[in-house]
């Protein structure tokens, strides 16, 4: 084994995964500063392979119109809506940079990434059907939510979602919500319609087959050990700034720069699976994303949906996902990897997640165990009439769920994303998992304000960043009117329903 130094640049700024996250930050990066320099290392053989493709990712235009973990109920009845608020409003910041991109030319079509769907929240039984009424009054008074309707009318339901509502039984209450302005996307498409311009771009490098070893820093350098899968070598470079966006494989090597901000972070896998429609007159039937409520103890990413896909061009019909363990941390991982994620500063606060999350042991235990009649005996509490001869079963991503230390709970598993970053901004890693993708403009633009303070208070990032993303450093939350504004630019412009 041998250790060359072939064409490989010492650039400005590294990325490490080619999914969405990199994809966004290297996008926004190379628009604020045209001349910087950056190397993409993906370890698989093409850029979206991982969570950012479309059948392993769950999250497709997840803004909090429909997932109900994101709207609970406090102790005193009230609903708490103020994290769909800030989904919502992340998911209109993606539409503004998505639309940016479209117009000069970055993206070829609209259409080839995000379609109009409408999203729905669907429940039975009293006690459901009261909070769903209640979370419709409450969501009603802001003004992303306007347009929402609420309906437990079985031929007003019927006319809103067929599939679920043929051949239900009567006698017991369901209700639900609808609102048009709901969408699907297709992040692994967008992914490559990013990284194919990022190629094109001076200065820019993409290598696929390139896996990162070793990470360690010298000075105000990070130094990288590469292996260049495909040609049986090992790679070196060196770079100011380093980002850790290789989803489930983030962890490992965060862990790896030893910086202090990493200490006492570890992951939990969860795996999936969903139930694919094989039938094209049953797929014709249903047009919407309808979200229910989550077992106890499942993690955000396992809420079940019925849900209208459009994937390379076809419209498809998923139900799930049903979740799952693995010890991997990727899809195309090492059954070794939670095993080597565990340190001596890790191993307490994962034990106690452990000990504190006793439920959604059971509930992955549970669902590792189903058989093909229990899949879909669940399938058939949201679509009544279905038939096993029209479902097929198909693997999904891998995801791992960040826990972190906790000064009261020793331990503390986060359903979310979360992006830790060294105290001089020269290194950051993307951990988590939902909302992830949908908020990923979001989530980039807080990195950047974090590790490169300097460059966004210049007058030049300032106005670049305001052109790129016009409710930059105003609240759309706050502001009815620009919102209106704004929504109705971005829904022109991405051809959606407004």
């Amino acid at each position: 084994m041998k250790t060359t130094y072939p064409s490989y640049k010492n650039p400005d700024i590294v990325l490490i995964g080619a999914g969405i996250m990199s994809a966004t930050l290297g996008t926004l990066l190379k628009e604020l500063q045209p001349d910087l320099t950056i190397e993409i290392f993906e370890t698989l053989d093409a850029v979206a392979g991982e969570s950012s493709a479309a059948w392993n990712n769950a999250g497709t235009g997840h803004s909090a119109l429909c997932e109900l973990n994101y709207t609970p109920q406090k102790a005193d009845g009230t609903i708490d809506i103020s994290k769909a608020l800030h989904i919502t409003e992340s998911f209109e910041v993606s539409k503004q940079f998505w639309a940016y991109l479209l117009h000069k030319g970055v993206i070829p079509a609209p259409q080839t990434f995000i379609h109009s769907v409408p999203h729905m929240s669907f429940v039975w039984g009293d006690e459901h059907a009261n909070y769903l009424k209640k979370r419709y009054e409450t969501m009603r008074q802001h003004h992303f939510y306007k347009t929402m309707q609420y309906a437990e009318d079985t031929e007003q339901l019927t006319s809103w979602m067929p599939l679920v509502m043929e051949g239900r039984d009567k006698n017991i209450r369901v209700a639900a919500n609808l609102i048009e302005l709901g969408t699907d996307v297709n992040f692994g498409e967008l992914t490559r319609n990013l990284f194919g311009y990022l190629k094109q771009q001076k200065g820019v490098v993409l290598h696929i087959n390139h896996e990162v070893k070793h990470i360690h820093k010298d000075g105000e350098v990070w130094h990288l050990e590469i292996r260049d899968k495909a040609n049986d070598e090992d790679v070196a470079i060196s770079a100011k700034f380093v980002f850790i966006g290789a989803g489930g494989g983030a962890l490992p090597l965060l862990e790896k720069s030893h910086i202090p901000e990493s200490k006492g972070y570890a992951g939990f896998p969860v795996s999936g699976q969903w139930l694919k429609c094989n039938n094209p007159d049953i797929i014709a039937q249903h047009h919407a994303k309808v979200y229910g409520l989550a077992s106890v103890g499942a993690p955000p990413m396992s809420v079940p949906h019925l849900d209208t896909r459009i994937i390379d061009g076809k419209k498809e019909l998923l139900f799930g996902p049903y979740a799952g363990f693995s010890t991997k941390f990727l899809k195309e991982g090492s059954y070794l990897d939670l095993a080597e994620s565990i340190r001596p500063g890790n191993f307490l606060p994962l034990i106690e997640a452990g000990f504190h999350n006793i439920p959604l042991t059971k509930y992955l235990i549970k669902q590792a165990l189903q058989s093909e009649d229990d899949r879909m005996e669940e399938l058939c509490e949201y679509f009544p009439g279905a038939k096993k001869e029209d479902w097929e079963l198909k693997i999904a991503g891998q995801r791992v769920q960040v826990i972190k230390k906790d000064p009261e709970e020793g331990g503390m598993l986060e359903f979310g994303t979360e992006v830790v970053s060294a105290a001089d901004g020269s290194i950051a890693a993307l951990l988590g998992a939902s909302p992830g993708a949908s908020t990923s403009v979001s989530i980039m633009l807080g990195l950047i304000n974090t590790c490169f303070k300097q460059q966004v208070a210049s007058t030049e990032w300032q106005e670049k960043l305001k052109q790129m993303i016009p409710s930059y450093g105003l609240s759309l939350a706050k502001d009815e009117q620009l919102f209106h504004k704004i929504h109705a630019n971005t829904s022109s412009a991405l051809g959606l329903n407004a």
